[in-house]
């Protein structure tokens, strides 16, 4: 046997044993940094998740006229309510999946004027909708601090909206009717916070960071003539005024 090709083996032979011997080298990163999550946390491995989240947005204007950029608002109020369930799955620790599901339904009654000098325009206005939305979600929880209290998450998830409303104006002379139908698909990004505030109990808080948004509407005026309109919206703000709130109880 060639010596040379005999020290050469042995000495792979060696390399092998001691790189088995040493413990595996962790890649560096945030995830690398997290606390491990205990079998008793509300986001263990097995543990489901329910809850539900409730808004309405009101709007009222005063008596007395208001001054806008380009006419008067003389009277006007409406609302969009929106409520929905949710729930999931810890199918690996602080790692789940689930599904909202819930129903929206927005009014508004306006009486304005615009460009009263030049074009004379003035309408009443009034519009009410529904819509109905599935939305599919992964949701991973952050355990930065050695607390089960206090946990950062992130909900990416795709949304299904199917809407449709009817619209009315009133000039005065003419009175005009439109329906419209639409389907809305949209993906985003909702970093939050969440905070146990009972045993099993907590309240949570998101907000949209990056949403991607495609619709289809059809509208039919009058009963007679139709289009359909195709628009698409990329998103990348953050809108602190626009905070979603939820109670979460997890099982």
């Amino acid at each position: 046997m060639n010596i040379k090709f005999f020290f050469i083996t042995v000495l792979a032979l060696l390399g092998m044993a001691l790189a088995e011997g040493q413990p595996a080298k962790k890649s560096g990163g945030l995830l690398d940094g997290l606390i491990p999550v205990r079998p008793d946390e509300a986001i263990a491995k097995g543990r489901i998740f329910g809850g539900a989240t409730l808004s309405l947005i009101q709007a009222q204007s005063e008596d007395d006229a208001l001054n806008i950029l380009i006419g008067d608002l003389y009277d006007g109020e409406g609302y969009t309510f929106t409520a929905e369930l949710f729930g999931g799955y810890f199918w690996r620790d602080a790692i789940a999946f689930g599904a909202h599901a819930g129903y929206s339904r927005t009014w508004f009654d306006i009486d304005f004027a615009l460009m009263e000098d030049l074009m004379d325009v003035a309408e009443r206005r009034q519009y009410v909708s529904n819509g109905f939305f599935v939305q599919p979600f992964l949701k991973n929880y952050l355990k930065v601090f050695d607390s089960s209290v206090i946990y950062f998450f992130n909900e990416t998830s795709i949304s299904v909206e199917y809407s449709y409303g009817i619209s009315q104006t009133d000039d005065g002379e003419d009175v005009n009717k439109s329906r419209n139908r639409s389907w809305t698909i949209e993906a985003g990004l909702n970093p939050g916070l969440c905070i146990m505030v009972l045993n099993r109990f907590a309240f949570e808080t998101s907000v949209g960071l990056l949403g991607l948004s495609s619709t289809i509407m059809e509208v039919e005026e009058n009963g007679e003539t139709h289009s359909e309109l195709n628009y698409n919206i990329v998103n990348f703000t953050i809108n602190l005024l626009a905070l979603d709130f939820s109670l979460v109880y997890f099982f």
